[in-house]
């Protein structure tokens, strides 16, 4: 059986870079008479930091490239002159990831914002340069410090998104389909559960260019909140989504009534965190083309109490009064 990685955790293992070491010299120029200690100072090494970035969508990235170095600081120089600091490494991560310490299993931040940035390596301070060790009775100092080394860590970071609307569903519900209507996103649509493995994010632009984000997250199962199938995979994406869309398919996929996928979503949700109960929803009603759908839909109401926003994913005509639903939720 094929395992299923989840791309949206990765371990990376970050080294900043060590610090120069401080140099030993003298001045011996021919109009210096007096000369003297002139050893500089190494550079700093760089840092590495992760920063928020609106163009970066997963850690896919990082996934394939888990090991990363910032520059060394060079070593100091004669006639006064310090050591090159190394450069900080600046890694773009989507908004809405979070650092951990492998090791230690400590929280170390978040960034949310785009960006914001958190430093997740120091880098090594330069050594000191012989200019430093001088004094009235020790003038030809031929003392200097190496530079410290940089950190190495092994992180955990993990993608919480950070959308407006997350799209919650059973497997085939139709999810993926529906955020490639409604946007430019392309997630891939196949005939079989967890076509999905990975979030993907679009982009509804409206007249007036205001914008939603929507996020077609992986399809869950019953048993979800115990970790199950993709399980909290699943679920913790949707803890940053200011609202919901249900999207239930009307049609019966397998013999199954939609009113029960309804109260598995309700149940597996509030098991996970009851506030995304409360959390502003509209269910809809998708696969609405089919003939079963026909019957299911007012057996749905009855069983539920909901009378949900009907519509075929692939029909043009019912996404426009969707979208505007959407921006009136925002506005």
């Amino acid at each position: 059986m094929k395992t299923i990685t989840f791309k949206d955790r990765v371990r990376l293992y970050v080294s900043a870079g060590n610090g120069g070491d401080g140099c030993v010299a003298f001045r011996r120029e021919k109009y210096v008479p007096r000369g003297g200690p002139s050893g500089g100072d190494g550079g700093h090494g760089g840092s590495v930091l992760i920063q928020a970035s609106p163009h970066a969508n997963s850690l896919l990235d990082l996934y394939y490239r888990p090991h990363q170095r910032a520059d060394h600081g060079g070593k100091g120089q004669p006639k006064d002159c310090h050591g090159r600091s190394g450069a900080d490494l600046i890694l773009p991560v989507p908004c809405g990831t979070v650092a951990w310490d492998h090791e230690t299993g400590e929280r170390i931040g978040e960034v949310v914002a785009e960006n914001d940035t958190l430093l997740i390596a120091k880098g090594g301070r330069g050594g000191l340069g012989n200019i430093h060790f001088a004094t009235a009775s020790h003038q030809a100092p031929r003392e200097s410090t190496p530079g410290t080394p940089g950190e190495e860590r092994v992180m955990t970071l993990e993608l919480k998104l950070v959308a407006d609307v997350g799209l919650v569903g059973y497997p085939n519900a139709g999810k993926s389909t529906l955020l490639r209507r409604l946007t430019q996103a392309q997630p891939k649509v196949a005939a079989y559960p967890f076509t999905t493995l990975n979030p993907v994010i679009g982009t509804i632009m409206d007249e007036d260019y205001a914008q939603i984000k929507i996020a077609d997250i992986p399809g869950l199962i019953d048993g979800a909140h115990t970790g199950a199938g993709l399980g909290h995979d699943f679920l913790r994406h949707i803890e940053r989504t200011r609202f919901l869309l249900w999207v239930i398919d009307m049609g019966g996929v397998d013999g199954r009534h939609p009113a029960d996928d309804f109260d598995g979503l309700t149940r597996e949700l509030g098991s996970y965190d009851p506030a995304l109960l409360e959390r502003p929803r509209l269910v809809v009603a998708n696969k609405m083309d089919l003939a079963e759908a026909q019957t299911y839909l007012p057996e749905f109401i009855s069983r539920t109490g909901v009378t949900p926003f009907a519509l075929a994913a692939d029909d043009d005509t019912a996404l426009e009064p969707l979208q505007r639903h959407l921006f009136a939720a925002f506005s």
